[in-house]
Protein backbone atom coordinates (compact mmCIF):
# COMPACT_ATOMS: atom_id res chain seq x y z
CA UNK A 1 0.00 0.00 0.00
CA UNK A 2 1.20 3.40 -0.94
CA UNK A 3 1.39 5.71 1.82
CA UNK A 4 -1.65 8.29 3.08
CA UNK A 5 -2.07 11.10 5.28
CA UNK A 6 -4.38 13.83 4.91
CA UNK A 7 -3.88 17.05 5.99
CA UNK A 8 -5.25 17.36 9.96
CA UNK A 9 -5.72 20.88 10.83
CA UNK A 10 -7.30 22.62 13.98
CA UNK A 11 -9.03 24.15 11.95
CA UNK A 12 -11.92 26.16 13.87
CA UNK A 13 -15.34 27.26 12.53
CA UNK A 14 -14.97 30.88 10.71
CA UNK A 15 -17.36 32.49 13.23
CA UNK A 16 -15.19 32.00 15.45
CA UNK A 17 -12.46 33.26 13.43
CA UNK A 18 -14.21 36.56 13.21
CA UNK A 19 -12.66 39.54 15.05
CA UNK A 20 -14.37 42.78 15.98
CA UNK A 21 -14.00 45.30 13.05
CA UNK A 22 -11.87 43.39 10.71
CA UNK A 23 -13.00 43.44 6.72
CA UNK A 24 -12.33 41.63 4.01
CA UNK A 25 -14.66 43.65 1.05
CA UNK A 26 -16.01 46.81 1.17
CA UNK A 27 -19.12 47.00 -1.69
CA UNK A 28 -18.97 49.64 -3.85
CA UNK A 29 -21.25 52.91 -3.26
CA UNK A 30 -24.17 53.29 -5.74
CA UNK A 31 -22.73 55.72 -9.21
CA UNK A 32 -24.13 59.10 -8.90
CA UNK A 33 -25.57 58.62 -12.28
CA UNK A 34 -27.58 55.93 -11.11
CA UNK A 35 -28.79 57.17 -7.97
CA UNK A 36 -30.18 60.17 -9.61
CA UNK A 37 -31.91 57.38 -12.38
CA UNK A 38 -33.52 55.79 -9.33
CA UNK A 39 -34.38 58.30 -7.13
CA UNK A 40 -34.56 57.84 -3.72
CA UNK A 41 -35.81 53.96 -2.12
CA UNK A 42 -37.75 54.33 0.88
CA UNK A 43 -38.13 50.91 2.62
CA UNK A 44 -40.78 50.65 4.83
CA UNK A 45 -39.57 50.46 8.15
CA UNK A 46 -41.23 47.24 9.22
CA UNK A 47 -38.90 45.35 6.71
CA UNK A 48 -35.63 47.18 8.16
CA UNK A 49 -33.48 44.96 10.41
CA UNK A 50 -33.85 45.68 13.95
CA UNK A 51 -29.92 44.12 14.33
CA UNK A 52 -26.67 44.18 12.61
CA UNK A 53 -26.86 40.25 10.87
CA UNK A 54 -24.67 37.39 12.19
CA UNK A 55 -21.89 37.29 9.85
CA UNK A 56 -18.17 36.23 10.35
CA UNK A 57 -15.75 39.64 10.56
CA UNK A 58 -12.68 38.75 8.67
CA UNK A 59 -9.91 39.67 5.94
CA UNK A 60 -9.48 38.27 2.15
CA UNK A 61 -6.49 36.67 3.68
CA UNK A 62 -8.31 34.95 7.07
CA UNK A 63 -10.73 34.09 4.81
CA UNK A 64 -9.19 32.28 1.52
CA UNK A 65 -6.16 30.50 3.98
CA UNK A 66 -9.54 29.22 6.10
CA UNK A 67 -11.28 27.63 2.81
CA UNK A 68 -7.77 26.19 1.98
CA UNK A 69 -7.07 24.33 5.22
CA UNK A 70 -10.40 22.67 5.00
CA UNK A 71 -10.02 21.39 1.64
CA UNK A 72 -6.67 20.21 2.61
CA UNK A 73 -8.89 18.03 4.97
CA UNK A 74 -11.18 16.91 1.86
CA UNK A 75 -11.43 14.54 -0.59
CA UNK A 76 -13.13 15.30 -4.06
CA UNK A 77 -12.91 14.49 -7.77
CA UNK A 78 -9.72 16.48 -7.65
CA UNK A 79 -8.21 14.19 -5.72
CA UNK A 80 -8.95 10.74 -6.88
CA UNK A 81 -11.40 8.46 -7.73
CA UNK A 82 -15.17 8.98 -5.93
CA UNK A 83 -16.97 5.26 -7.03
CA UNK A 84 -20.01 5.78 -4.65
CA UNK A 85 -21.99 3.65 -7.34
CA UNK A 86 -25.64 5.56 -8.05
CA UNK A 87 -24.51 8.91 -6.72
CA UNK A 88 -21.08 8.64 -8.35
CA UNK A 89 -19.52 12.26 -9.27
CA UNK A 90 -17.71 12.60 -12.45
CA UNK A 91 -14.91 14.48 -13.19
CA UNK A 92 -16.06 18.20 -14.04
CA UNK A 93 -14.57 19.11 -16.85
CA UNK A 94 -13.11 23.00 -16.19
CA UNK A 95 -13.88 24.31 -19.71
CA UNK A 96 -17.94 23.56 -18.81
CA UNK A 97 -16.71 25.33 -15.30
CA UNK A 98 -15.37 28.30 -17.01
CA UNK A 99 -18.48 28.56 -19.55
CA UNK A 100 -21.26 28.13 -16.51
CA UNK A 101 -20.05 30.62 -14.58
CA UNK A 102 -19.56 33.49 -17.12
CA UNK A 103 -20.30 36.67 -15.19
CA UNK A 104 -22.74 37.31 -18.62
CA UNK A 105 -24.87 33.96 -17.16
CA UNK A 106 -24.21 34.50 -13.67
CA UNK A 107 -25.24 38.43 -13.52
CA UNK A 108 -28.64 38.25 -15.16
CA UNK A 109 -31.95 38.49 -13.18
CA UNK A 110 -34.35 35.85 -13.04
CA UNK A 111 -36.79 38.77 -13.78
CA UNK A 112 -34.85 40.21 -16.67
CA UNK A 113 -36.80 41.23 -19.84
CA UNK A 114 -36.80 37.77 -22.52
CA UNK A 115 -35.61 40.25 -25.44
CA UNK A 116 -32.37 40.99 -23.59
CA UNK A 117 -31.77 37.16 -23.05
CA UNK A 118 -32.17 35.38 -26.15
CA UNK A 119 -28.87 33.86 -26.19
CA UNK A 120 -29.06 32.18 -22.76
CA UNK A 121 -32.78 30.67 -23.72
CA UNK A 122 -31.42 29.48 -27.18
CA UNK A 123 -28.68 27.57 -24.99
CA UNK A 124 -31.82 26.09 -22.53
CA UNK A 125 -34.22 25.67 -25.84
CA UNK A 126 -31.26 23.64 -27.20
CA UNK A 127 -30.42 21.64 -24.33
CA UNK A 128 -34.45 20.96 -24.28
CA UNK A 129 -34.10 19.05 -27.48
CA UNK A 130 -31.13 17.43 -27.09
CA UNK A 131 -32.08 16.48 -23.77
CA UNK A 132 -35.36 14.70 -25.65
CA UNK A 133 -33.45 13.32 -28.31
CA UNK A 134 -30.87 11.27 -26.02
CA UNK A 135 -34.00 10.06 -23.26
CA UNK A 136 -35.94 9.52 -26.76
CA UNK A 137 -38.60 11.53 -25.26
CA UNK A 138 -40.70 14.35 -26.99
CA UNK A 139 -40.86 17.00 -24.48
CA UNK A 140 -38.52 18.19 -21.57
CA UNK A 141 -38.52 20.75 -18.51
CA UNK A 142 -35.46 22.30 -17.00
CA UNK A 143 -37.03 23.20 -14.12
CA UNK A 144 -36.20 20.31 -11.19
CA UNK A 145 -33.72 21.35 -8.84
CA UNK A 146 -32.02 18.15 -8.45
CA UNK A 147 -32.28 14.09 -9.62
CA UNK A 148 -35.18 13.45 -6.79
CA UNK A 149 -36.77 16.95 -7.00
CA UNK A 150 -37.47 15.07 -10.94
CA UNK A 151 -38.61 12.32 -9.67
CA UNK A 152 -40.71 13.77 -7.40
CA UNK A 153 -42.17 16.23 -10.65
CA UNK A 154 -42.34 12.76 -12.47
CA UNK A 155 -44.82 11.47 -9.82
CA UNK A 156 -46.73 14.56 -9.58
CA UNK A 157 -47.37 13.95 -13.28
CA UNK A 158 -48.76 10.71 -12.65
CA UNK A 159 -51.29 12.38 -9.80
CA UNK A 160 -52.52 15.06 -12.52
CA UNK A 161 -52.55 12.31 -15.18
CA UNK A 162 -55.02 10.05 -13.25
CA UNK A 163 -57.06 13.35 -12.19
CA UNK A 164 -57.47 14.71 -15.75
CA UNK A 165 -58.75 11.31 -16.38
CA UNK A 166 -60.95 11.43 -13.49
CA UNK A 167 -59.57 8.05 -12.27
CA UNK A 168 -57.70 9.21 -9.28
CA UNK A 169 -60.35 7.59 -6.38
CA UNK A 170 -58.85 3.87 -7.58
CA UNK A 171 -55.59 4.75 -9.07
CA UNK A 172 -53.75 4.60 -5.48
CA UNK A 173 -50.68 2.68 -6.08
CA UNK A 174 -47.24 2.92 -7.96
CA UNK A 175 -44.82 0.22 -7.82
CA UNK A 176 -41.22 -0.21 -7.26
CA UNK A 177 -38.95 -3.03 -7.44
CA UNK A 178 -36.69 -3.62 -4.54
CA UNK A 179 -33.63 -2.44 -6.19
CA UNK A 180 -34.80 1.02 -6.23
CA UNK A 181 -32.95 4.07 -4.98
CA UNK A 182 -34.64 4.99 -1.57
CA UNK A 183 -35.80 8.23 -3.56
CA UNK A 184 -38.41 6.73 -5.31
CA UNK A 185 -40.66 5.15 -2.54
CA UNK A 186 -40.04 8.60 -0.59
CA UNK A 187 -41.33 10.51 -3.86
CA UNK A 188 -44.17 7.92 -4.50
CA UNK A 189 -45.57 8.77 -1.02
CA UNK A 190 -45.21 12.43 -1.19
CA UNK A 191 -47.23 12.06 -4.09
CA UNK A 192 -50.04 10.76 -2.34
CA UNK A 193 -49.54 7.01 -3.36
CA UNK A 194 -49.23 3.98 -1.73
CA UNK A 195 -45.98 1.67 -2.58
CA UNK A 196 -45.97 -1.34 -3.54
CA UNK A 197 -42.66 -3.62 -3.45
CA UNK A 198 -41.91 -6.45 -5.87
CA UNK A 199 -38.79 -8.97 -5.70
CA UNK A 200 -35.72 -8.87 -7.89
CA UNK A 201 -35.17 -12.50 -9.30
CA UNK A 202 -32.21 -14.23 -9.30
CA UNK A 203 -31.12 -12.66 -12.46
CA UNK A 204 -31.35 -9.16 -11.28
CA UNK A 205 -34.50 -8.41 -13.59
CA UNK A 206 -37.87 -7.40 -11.24
CA UNK A 207 -39.50 -10.97 -11.17
CA UNK A 208 -42.22 -10.79 -13.60
CA UNK A 209 -44.51 -13.23 -11.89
CA UNK A 210 -44.49 -11.36 -9.11
CA UNK A 211 -45.15 -7.82 -10.86
CA UNK A 212 -48.05 -9.68 -12.75
CA UNK A 213 -49.82 -10.33 -9.52
CA UNK A 214 -49.49 -7.19 -7.97
CA UNK A 215 -50.65 -5.01 -11.61
CA UNK A 216 -54.12 -4.17 -11.96
CA UNK A 217 -56.82 -1.33 -11.58
CA UNK A 218 -55.81 0.55 -8.71
CA UNK A 219 -52.21 0.71 -10.58
CA UNK A 220 -51.18 4.19 -11.02
CA UNK A 221 -47.53 3.91 -12.32
CA UNK A 222 -44.47 2.02 -12.08
CA UNK A 223 -41.18 3.88 -11.04
CA UNK A 224 -37.94 1.81 -12.33
CA UNK A 225 -33.99 2.37 -12.82
CA UNK A 226 -32.47 0.65 -15.84
CA UNK A 227 -29.63 -0.25 -15.96
CA UNK A 228 -30.78 -1.35 -11.91
CA UNK A 229 -28.91 0.12 -9.00
CA UNK A 230 -27.66 -3.80 -9.06
CA UNK A 231 -26.08 -2.56 -12.61
CA UNK A 232 -28.03 -4.62 -14.70
CA UNK A 233 -30.12 -3.87 -17.73
CA UNK A 234 -33.65 -4.95 -16.94
CA UNK A 235 -34.28 -7.81 -19.53
CA UNK A 236 -38.26 -7.81 -19.24
CA UNK A 237 -38.71 -4.08 -20.04
CA UNK A 238 -40.81 -4.39 -22.77
CA UNK A 239 -42.73 -6.73 -21.27
CA UNK A 240 -43.17 -4.66 -18.31
CA UNK A 241 -44.16 -1.74 -20.25
CA UNK A 242 -46.77 -3.53 -21.98
CA UNK A 243 -48.15 -5.00 -18.61
CA UNK A 244 -48.21 -1.37 -17.34
CA UNK A 245 -49.84 0.59 -19.69
CA UNK A 246 -52.41 -2.45 -20.03
CA UNK A 247 -53.88 -1.12 -17.02
CA UNK A 248 -53.55 2.84 -17.68
CA UNK A 249 -51.20 3.06 -15.78
CA UNK A 250 -47.83 5.16 -16.12
CA UNK A 251 -43.88 4.05 -16.72
CA UNK A 252 -41.69 6.30 -15.18
CA UNK A 253 -37.76 5.77 -15.91
CA UNK A 254 -35.47 6.97 -12.78
CA UNK A 255 -32.51 8.03 -15.08
CA UNK A 256 -30.32 8.04 -12.01
CA UNK A 257 -28.28 5.18 -14.13
CA UNK A 258 -28.71 6.43 -17.57
CA UNK A 259 -25.28 7.17 -18.20
CA UNK A 260 -25.17 2.96 -18.53
CA UNK A 261 -26.43 3.43 -21.62
CA UNK A 262 -26.03 6.53 -23.06
CA UNK A 263 -26.20 6.50 -26.81
CA UNK A 264 -27.05 2.82 -27.32
CA UNK A 265 -30.79 2.77 -25.81
CA UNK A 266 -33.45 5.14 -24.96
CA UNK A 267 -35.89 5.04 -22.26
CA UNK A 268 -38.42 6.25 -24.67
CA UNK A 269 -38.28 3.70 -26.87
CA UNK A 270 -38.58 0.69 -24.44
CA UNK A 271 -42.32 1.88 -23.57
CA UNK A 272 -41.22 4.41 -20.83
CA UNK A 273 -43.39 7.95 -20.08
CA UNK A 274 -41.84 9.95 -17.81
CA UNK A 275 -38.31 10.21 -17.30
CA UNK A 276 -36.03 12.47 -14.98
CA UNK A 277 -32.15 13.36 -15.64
CA UNK A 278 -29.48 13.50 -12.85
CA UNK A 279 -26.93 16.14 -14.87
CA UNK A 280 -24.31 15.39 -12.46
CA UNK A 281 -24.12 11.74 -12.71
CA UNK A 282 -24.56 11.96 -16.64
CA UNK A 283 -22.92 15.20 -17.67
CA UNK A 284 -20.30 15.86 -15.58
CA UNK A 285 -22.31 18.80 -13.50
CA UNK A 286 -20.70 19.30 -10.16
CA UNK A 287 -23.13 17.20 -7.33
CA UNK A 288 -23.75 16.99 -3.42
CA UNK A 289 -22.02 20.04 -1.78
CA UNK A 290 -20.66 21.14 -5.00
CA UNK A 291 -24.51 22.11 -5.87
CA UNK A 292 -27.12 23.27 -6.72
CA UNK A 293 -28.26 20.90 -9.27
CA UNK A 294 -30.51 20.20 -11.62
CA UNK A 295 -33.02 17.35 -12.44
CA UNK A 296 -35.20 17.88 -16.11
CA UNK A 297 -37.64 15.84 -16.22
CA UNK A 298 -39.47 14.99 -19.96
CA UNK A 299 -42.12 13.43 -21.22
CA UNK A 300 -43.59 11.27 -24.38
CA UNK A 301 -45.80 13.77 -25.71
CA UNK A 302 -49.09 11.79 -26.03
CA UNK A 303 -52.52 12.65 -26.23
CA UNK A 304 -54.44 12.37 -23.04
CA UNK A 305 -57.56 13.98 -23.71
CA UNK A 306 -58.71 14.33 -27.61
CA UNK A 307 -61.90 16.39 -26.61
CA UNK A 308 -59.86 19.00 -24.79
CA UNK A 309 -56.93 18.56 -26.31
CA UNK A 310 -54.86 17.87 -23.32
CA UNK A 311 -51.18 16.31 -24.19
CA UNK A 312 -48.96 14.67 -21.36
CA UNK A 313 -46.50 17.70 -21.95
CA UNK A 314 -48.66 20.00 -20.42
CA UNK A 315 -48.46 18.49 -17.19
CA UNK A 316 -45.04 19.48 -17.22
CA UNK A 317 -44.14 21.73 -14.32
CA UNK A 318 -42.77 25.53 -14.75
CA UNK A 319 -41.52 27.71 -17.52
CA UNK A 320 -40.18 25.53 -21.14
CA UNK A 321 -39.11 27.27 -23.45
CA UNK A 322 -40.26 27.94 -27.03
CA UNK A 323 -39.41 29.53 -30.09
CA UNK A 324 -41.40 31.61 -31.61
CA UNK A 325 -41.02 31.12 -35.59
CA UNK A 326 -42.67 34.46 -36.63
CA UNK A 327 -40.78 36.80 -34.53
CA UNK A 328 -37.87 34.75 -34.37
CA UNK A 329 -37.41 34.89 -30.65
CA UNK A 330 -37.12 32.51 -27.79
CA UNK A 331 -40.15 32.80 -25.18
CA UNK A 332 -40.88 31.21 -21.98
CA UNK A 333 -43.99 29.29 -21.88
CA UNK A 334 -45.68 29.71 -18.03
CA UNK A 335 -47.11 26.52 -17.38
CA UNK A 336 -50.90 26.48 -18.39
CA UNK A 337 -54.38 24.81 -16.75
CA UNK A 338 -53.10 21.12 -16.63
CA UNK A 339 -49.69 21.51 -15.37
CA UNK A 340 -48.44 20.49 -12.01
CA UNK A 341 -46.90 24.03 -11.45
CA UNK A 342 -44.20 25.29 -10.29
CA UNK A 343 -41.89 23.07 -7.58
CA UNK A 344 -39.59 26.01 -7.43
CA UNK A 345 -39.19 30.08 -8.06
CA UNK A 346 -38.59 31.29 -11.40
CA UNK A 347 -37.15 28.69 -14.22
CA UNK A 348 -34.45 26.07 -12.71
CA UNK A 349 -30.91 26.12 -11.93
CA UNK A 350 -29.19 27.77 -14.28
CA UNK A 351 -25.85 26.91 -13.90
CA UNK A 352 -25.74 23.25 -13.87
CA UNK A 353 -27.81 23.24 -17.16
CA UNK A 354 -25.26 25.22 -19.08
CA UNK A 355 -22.62 23.09 -17.38
CA UNK A 356 -24.21 20.18 -19.18
CA UNK A 357 -25.50 21.97 -22.23
CA UNK A 358 -21.12 22.39 -22.30
CA UNK A 359 -20.62 19.09 -21.72
CA UNK A 360 -22.79 17.08 -24.67
CA UNK A 361 -21.48 20.31 -26.99
CA UNK A 362 -17.82 19.07 -26.41
CA UNK A 363 -18.71 15.36 -26.92
CA UNK A 364 -21.00 15.65 -29.33
CA UNK A 365 -22.99 12.18 -30.65
CA UNK A 366 -20.40 9.81 -30.90
CA UNK A 367 -18.35 11.59 -27.62
CA UNK A 368 -21.52 10.39 -25.64
CA UNK A 369 -21.30 6.81 -26.79
CA UNK A 370 -17.92 6.32 -25.97
CA UNK A 371 -18.56 7.54 -22.64
CA UNK A 372 -20.81 5.10 -22.09
CA UNK A 373 -18.31 2.27 -23.48
CA UNK A 374 -15.31 3.27 -21.44
CA UNK A 375 -17.38 3.63 -18.54
CA UNK A 376 -18.93 -0.15 -18.81
CA UNK A 377 -15.41 -1.13 -19.91
CA UNK A 378 -14.06 0.05 -16.51
CA UNK A 379 -17.12 -1.20 -14.30
CA UNK A 380 -16.55 -5.11 -15.73
CA UNK A 381 -12.74 -4.83 -15.64
CA UNK A 382 -12.94 -3.99 -11.86
CA UNK A 383 -15.74 -6.75 -11.40
CA UNK A 384 -13.05 -8.92 -13.08
CA UNK A 385 -10.58 -8.06 -10.88
CA UNK A 386 -12.62 -9.09 -7.96
CA UNK A 387 -14.02 -12.08 -8.76
CA UNK A 388 -12.75 -15.12 -6.61
CA UNK A 389 -11.23 -12.89 -4.26
CA UNK A 390 -11.48 -14.50 -0.54
CA UNK A 391 -13.97 -12.45 1.02
CA UNK A 392 -16.24 -10.72 -1.33
CA UNK A 393 -19.29 -12.40 -3.24
CA UNK A 394 -21.22 -10.98 -6.37
CA UNK A 395 -24.90 -11.31 -5.70
CA UNK A 396 -27.54 -11.38 -8.42
CA UNK A 397 -26.82 -11.69 -12.34
CA UNK A 398 -23.79 -14.40 -12.13
CA UNK A 399 -22.09 -14.34 -15.53
CA UNK A 400 -23.99 -11.15 -16.58
CA UNK A 401 -22.03 -8.12 -17.82
CA UNK A 402 -22.84 -4.90 -15.56
CA UNK A 403 -23.84 -1.59 -16.64
CA UNK A 404 -23.02 1.40 -14.79
CA UNK A 405 -21.37 0.11 -11.37
CA UNK A 406 -21.60 -3.48 -9.78
CA UNK A 407 -22.03 -4.41 -6.26
CA UNK A 408 -19.86 -6.50 -4.30
CA UNK A 409 -21.18 -8.17 -1.21
CA UNK A 410 -18.71 -8.70 2.05
CA UNK A 411 -21.17 -10.86 3.79
CA UNK A 412 -18.41 -14.10 3.00
CA UNK A 413 -15.49 -12.35 5.05
CA UNK A 414 -18.04 -10.64 7.66
CA UNK A 415 -19.86 -14.59 8.18
CA UNK A 416 -16.28 -15.85 8.09
CA UNK A 417 -13.97 -13.48 10.98
CA UNK A 418 -16.72 -10.32 11.63
CA UNK A 419 -15.12 -7.57 9.44
CA UNK A 420 -17.89 -5.81 7.64
CA UNK A 421 -18.89 -3.80 5.03
CA UNK A 422 -18.29 -0.45 6.84
CA UNK A 423 -14.57 -1.98 7.55
CA UNK A 424 -14.03 -2.11 4.17
CA UNK A 425 -14.49 1.42 3.81
CA UNK A 426 -12.90 2.41 6.02
CA UNK A 427 -10.09 0.59 4.80
CA UNK A 428 -10.20 2.35 1.42
CA UNK A 429 -10.45 5.57 3.07
CA UNK A 430 -7.26 4.90 5.04
CA UNK A 431 -5.15 3.91 1.86
CA UNK A 432 -6.78 7.45 -0.06
CA UNK A 433 -9.22 6.40 -1.89
CA UNK A 434 -13.13 7.35 -1.81
CA UNK A 435 -15.47 4.32 -0.34
CA UNK A 436 -18.14 3.18 -2.07
CA UNK A 437 -22.05 3.41 -1.13
CA UNK A 438 -22.11 0.79 1.54
CA UNK A 439 -25.46 -1.43 2.39
CA UNK A 440 -26.92 -0.24 -0.82
CA UNK A 441 -29.16 -1.59 -2.24
CA UNK A 442 -30.78 -3.48 0.33
CA UNK A 443 -31.23 -6.85 -1.36
CA UNK A 444 -27.27 -7.40 -0.58
CA UNK A 445 -26.05 -7.68 2.42
CA UNK A 446 -22.82 -6.30 3.03
CA UNK A 447 -22.81 -4.52 -0.04
CA UNK A 448 -20.41 -2.66 -1.93
CA UNK A 449 -21.56 -0.71 -4.75
CA UNK A 450 -19.00 0.90 -6.86
CA UNK A 451 -18.62 2.29 -10.09
CA UNK A 452 -15.55 3.60 -12.00
CA UNK A 453 -16.49 6.52 -14.15
CA UNK A 454 -14.87 6.68 -18.36
CA UNK A 455 -12.16 8.92 -16.71
CA UNK A 456 -10.81 6.76 -14.48
CA UNK A 457 -7.38 5.36 -15.13
CA UNK A 458 -6.87 1.44 -15.31
CA UNK A 459 -4.21 2.08 -13.16
CA UNK A 460 -6.82 3.80 -11.06
CA UNK A 461 -9.09 0.69 -10.76
CA UNK A 462 -6.21 -2.02 -10.61
CA UNK A 463 -4.83 -0.05 -7.68
CA UNK A 464 -8.28 0.06 -5.88
CA UNK A 465 -9.17 -3.46 -6.68
CA UNK A 466 -5.66 -4.55 -5.13
CA UNK A 467 -6.78 -2.46 -1.81
CA UNK A 468 -9.88 -4.28 -1.70
CA UNK A 469 -7.67 -7.09 -1.92
CA UNK A 470 -5.08 -6.25 0.72
CA UNK A 471 -7.98 -5.59 3.15
CA UNK A 472 -9.08 -9.09 2.87
CA UNK A 473 -6.46 -10.49 3.49
CA UNK A 474 -5.69 -8.21 7.03
CA UNK A 475 -8.77 -9.25 7.79
CA UNK A 476 -8.56 -13.11 7.54
CA UNK A 477 -4.67 -12.46 9.32
CA UNK A 478 -5.99 -10.21 12.20
CA UNK A 479 -10.13 -9.31 12.47
CA UNK A 480 -9.40 -6.51 14.96
CA UNK A 481 -6.78 -4.77 12.66
CA UNK A 482 -9.97 -3.12 10.28
CA UNK A 483 -12.11 -2.33 13.37
CA UNK A 484 -9.28 0.69 14.24
CA UNK A 485 -9.70 2.00 10.72
CA UNK A 486 -9.25 4.68 9.71
CA UNK A 487 -6.08 6.10 11.00
CA UNK A 488 -4.72 7.81 8.20
CA UNK A 489 -7.55 10.16 8.08
CA UNK A 490 -8.16 13.68 8.95
CA UNK A 491 -10.99 12.35 11.36
CA UNK A 492 -11.32 8.81 12.89
CA UNK A 493 -14.02 6.56 13.02
CA UNK A 494 -16.81 8.43 13.95
CA UNK A 495 -19.50 7.15 16.57
CA UNK A 496 -22.70 6.63 13.80
CA UNK A 497 -24.91 6.97 16.61
CA UNK A 498 -24.11 10.41 17.59
CA UNK A 499 -22.91 11.71 14.18
CA UNK A 500 -26.94 11.10 13.17
CA UNK A 501 -28.81 11.42 16.40
CA UNK A 502 -30.66 14.53 16.91
CA UNK A 503 -29.73 15.45 20.04
CA UNK A 504 -25.81 15.19 19.08
CA UNK A 505 -25.47 16.64 15.62
CA UNK A 506 -25.10 19.61 14.81
CA UNK A 507 -25.20 20.79 11.33
CA UNK A 508 -24.99 24.63 11.09
CA UNK A 509 -23.22 26.83 13.52
CA UNK A 510 -26.74 28.59 15.12
CA UNK A 511 -27.31 25.23 16.39
CA UNK A 512 -23.66 25.15 17.59
CA UNK A 513 -24.38 28.80 19.24
CA UNK A 514 -27.47 27.63 20.89
CA UNK A 515 -25.54 24.28 21.79
CA UNK A 516 -22.77 26.43 23.88
CA UNK A 517 -25.60 28.25 26.21
CA UNK A 518 -27.49 25.36 26.58
CA UNK A 519 -30.40 26.80 25.30
CA UNK A 520 -31.08 23.41 23.54
CA UNK A 521 -30.23 19.61 24.69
Amino acid sequence: MSVFRQAKWSEPLIFELSVKGRVGFIPPEPEDEIKKKVGEINIRNEMLRVSEPELPELSEVDVMRHFTRLTEMAYGVDNGPVPLGSCTMKYNPRIAWEVSSDSRITSLHPLQDEDTVQGLLEILYELQKWLANITGMDVCSLHPAAGAHGELAGILIIRRYHELKNQIDRKKEIIIPDSAHGTNPASASMGGFKVVEVPSAERGNVDLEALKSVVGESTAGLMITNPSTLGLFEENILEIAKLIHSVDGLLYYDGANLNGIMGYARPGDMGFDIAHLNVHKTFGAPHGGGGPGAGPVCVKDRVIDPERNIRLSDLLPGFVVIYNEKTGKYQLKSPGASSIGFLKAFFGNITPLIWAYSYILMMGPEGLKKVTDIAVLNTNYFMKLMENVRGYSIPYGRGRFRKHEVVLSAQPMAEDVGVTAEDVAKGLLDAGFYAPTIYFPLIVKEALMTEFTETETIENIEKYAERLKEISETAYKDPSAPKKWPVNTTIGRIDLIKANHPTTVTPTWRLHVKRAKGEIK
